[in-house]
């Protein structure tokens, strides 16, 4: 709850008349800053609730995720002026109202295991267990392709709209593809119940590293397959996320598993930098569609750590 009020308060300061570029990047890293105060303390908290059928319940908290992520973008379709101020505005109250509402209605899980004491060792423990490093580095190669994936798709759909000379909402299709990925995290949380986590986590990161390796090809198609395959990869690129969590907290003792949770979180929204700053320097030097075999690399990287021998 105080990250969300505090990551809420951060966002709405964007909004301080005459604000320094200084004050806009400290804003900015604020909001970042306190967003790591709630996603992975919110998959703890769900871990807390579930002995077993945890990739099911990962699959709707992150499916949340994603419609979160994609929000910004159909609150800037339905401004009535496109004004940047509405879009601020809006996620900031959401925020608040998320903090209040997992305050007020979500009390700690039954299969809660309280830690001490703060272990800074914990790290090398962790990533001492096979399991757990495998699941960890199969989750970073599907961050490495995630939030560039999400961040560049409004510049895929503009340049499509300025190679073929077609009309297309950038706006609400940036929203629509992005948000179809809440469907495919429930499809796949279901799906892991019989087949098993690992699974649903292979499979999404082998097509949508395939859609990467073949993203040149799709600016050439008709706009409704266009649109259609960016659909389909909007599913695969997210569906994975989930049940590689639930097979990191499957793999970290139980009373560390809100720690292992947060450490591999954080360093998966820290390679995402890289590839996001990656792609944003390649913008000046290529095609843009030819930027996203760059991200190839996270669902190779992915699959060869995650390979069970």
């Amino acid at each position: 709850m105080i990250s969300a009020l505090l990551g809420g308060l951060c966002n709405i300061a964007l909004l301080i008349p005459d604000i320094t570029i200084f004050n806009v990047l400290t804003a900015r890293f604020g909001t970042g800053f306190f967003l790591a105060g709630i996603y992975p303390v919110g998959m703890k908290i769900a871990s807390d609730y579930y002995k077993d059928g945890l990739g099911k319940a990962l699959g709707y908290l992150v499916g949340a995720l994603v419609l979160g992520t994609a929000l910004p973008h159909l609150l800037k379709e339905l401004s009535w002026n496109s004004d940047y101020k509405a879009v601020i505005q809006s996620t900031s109250i959401l925020a608040t109202i998320g903090g209040l509402l997992i305050f007020l209605f979500v009390p700690n899980g039954p299969y809660r295991k309280p830690v001490s004491k703060l272990q800074l060792g914990v790290i090398t423990e962790l990533f001492g267990v096979v399991s757990f490093r495998k699941a960890a580095f199969g989750y970073f190669g599907h961050m490495w392709e995630l939030y560039a994936f999400w961040g560049f798709v409004p510049v895929v759909l503009k340049t499509y709209v300025e190679q073929q000379r077609v009309g297309i909402p950038i706006s609400f299709w940036s929203f629509i593809i992005i948000a179809i990925g809440f469907f495919s995290c429930i499809l796949g949380g279901h799906i892991s119940l019989k087949t098993g986590s690992r699974k649903v986590a292979r499979y999404s990161l082998i097509i949508s590293g395939f859609f990467c390796l073949t993203s040149p090809l799709l600016f050439e198609l008709p706009t409704e397959m266009f649109l259609t395959f960016l659909c389909i990869w909007g599913m695969v690129v997210i569906s994975d996320s989930p049940q590689f969590s639930t097979l990191v907290a499957a793999a970290a003792p139980a009373e560390l598993r809100g720690t292992g949770l947060t450490i591999v979180n954080c360093i998966g929204f820290a390679i995402t930098i890289l590839s996001i700053q990656l792609l944003s320097y390649l913008t000046t030097k290529i095609h843009p569609s030819y930027l996203f075999l760059f991200l190839a690399i996270g669902p190779i990287v992915g699959l060869y750590s995650s390979r069970t021998k």
